[in-house]
């Protein structure tokens, strides 16, 4: 998978699956989604859904997908897969693919991801994609898994660390202002790498906090990082 996000969450395996899996939670911390939708399917068949996310106040980009899940296997872990298509001509995103993966770890859990998408486009798209979108979609996945964490451990909503973050970027952005003009450049810059540099505040969503490559890769092993094969080869017949 070409992206991939793991954070280490202590809270119990039921509520960060319902924070992730029922759609009017999952778009409450996602940034990469403003809306999350299922559409009607028959019982016992992959979960179709519609997704959207908002890009500029008038302008809303939307797709499709389907879901299956895994939620009692025999080594306690928990284990989503899901395919997703666009067929909005301003979608970056043509088609893609990922699963998300719950592993108990003592008396933490890791939740994670690994996904990947075609861009559209043609070789522009690859472009766009490779040096600005793809960096960006990492982002935003750890800033919202970062997000959710905060929910789980802390009862900070969604809502609440969003407006923690902002502040905080504002008073980031106010101190460079402030000193820009008013001191020595070499000041003026030191001020600004701090602003930059400095970890946020341990009630703002950060992505620094999340893994952003699995740790097995390190150690020689991949099991709780691999894809689902199963499950993405159900979705592939669906």
């Amino acid at each position: 998978m070409g992206l991939y996000v793991e954070a280490r969450i202590r809270a119990g395996i039921d509520d960060v699956w319902d924070r992730s899996q029922l759609p009017d939670q999952h778009q409450r911390w996602d940034l990469r989604f403003s809306e999350i939708d299922y559409l009607p399917c028959v019982p016992g068949e992959p979960q179709h859904f519609r997704y959207a996310t908002r890009v500029l106040p008038l302008l809303t980009v939307d797709g499709t997908g389907v879901s299956a899940g895994e939620r009692n296997r025999p080594d306690g872990t928990r284990t989503s897969a899901l395919r997703f298509f666009s067929a909005h001509p301003l979608s970056l995103i043509e088609e893609g693919r990922g699963y998300w993966r719950y592993v108990p770890d003592g008396d933490a859990l890791r939740f994670l991801t690994g996904y990947d998408y075609r861009p559209r486009w043609g070789r522009f798209g690859r472009v766009v994609d490779r040096l600005l979108f793809r960096p960006l979609m990492g982002w935003a996945t750890a800033w919202s898994f970062d997000r959710l964490r905060l929910w789980c451990e802390r009862g900070i909503t969604p809502e609440r660390s969003l407006r923690h973050a902002l502040a905080e970027l504002a008073v980031r952005i106010a101190a460079v202002v402030a000193t820009a003009g008013a001191v020595a450049p070499v000041s003026a810059l030191a001020v600004a790498g701090a602003a930059l540099l400095l970890p946020p505040l341990p009630t703002t969503p950060a992505a620094r906090r999340c893994l952003r490559r699995p740790p097995e890769r390190a150690a020689g092993r991949s099991e709780s990082a691999a894809a689902p094969t199963a499950l993405l080869t159900t979705l592939e017949q669906s």
